[in-house]
């Protein structure tokens, strides 16, 4: 295990602000997530359509998840966990504008965490340089979730979108 010198608290190159910035700026991304995708959620479910519906409810259950691990990693720095949406809900219903924005929501994401991990290093905040990337496959995935779903509503129009109204509500939380 690494020793500091004597003398040293081991951190003099870490700016602890500097990582409550990046990780802040994490939580209002995922705060804005979590409330576009639970609207989301609410308008598919409504329209009939329960798995596209547990879909975004699932995954706004996930980014929850990832707002928690930034707001233990900025308490662990002392900083003080900023609880603002990075930006408001955007009242769109339409099922293919809906994946579309999705879509671009966790581009941003996986280009903002990629470089709030590079940030990171540059900081030698190697804790949260990996949450960083970690969140960053996350991102990923929901992505691909969200490409595959738009791809079968561009490919099959609305026979794929009949074919969801079979699942009924997703208050169940059934599959997607």
């Amino acid at each position: 295990m690494f020793q500091p010198a004597p003398g040293s608290r081991g951190d003099e190159g870490m700016n602890k602000e500097k990582s409550v910035r990046l990780l802040n700026k994490g939580v209002a991304d995922e705060l804005q997530a979590v409330h576009q995708y639970m609207f989301f959620h609410f308008h598919l479910d409504d329209q009939g359509f329960g798995p596209l519906a547990a879909l975004f409810k699932r995954i706004a259950i996930q980014e929850m998840g990832h707002l928690e691990r930034f707001a233990e990693r900025i308490l662990f720095l002392k900083g003080e966990v900023e609880m603002v949406p990075a930006g408001p809900v955007e009242r769109i219903t339409e099922p293919d504008a809906i994946f579309n924005k999705a879509m671009a929501m966790e581009e941003d994401g996986i280009q903002t965490y990629n470089k709030a991990a590079l940030e990171c290093s540059a900081n030698t905040d190697s804790v949260s340089k990996q949450l960083f990337e970690q969140l960053v496959g996350d991102e990923e995935s929901h992505l691909d979730q969200f490409e595959q779903q738009r791809d079968n509503i561009k490919r099959f129009g609305p026979n794929y979108l009949a074919l969801q109204s079979f699942g009924g509500k997703s208050s169940e939380g059934g599959p997607a």
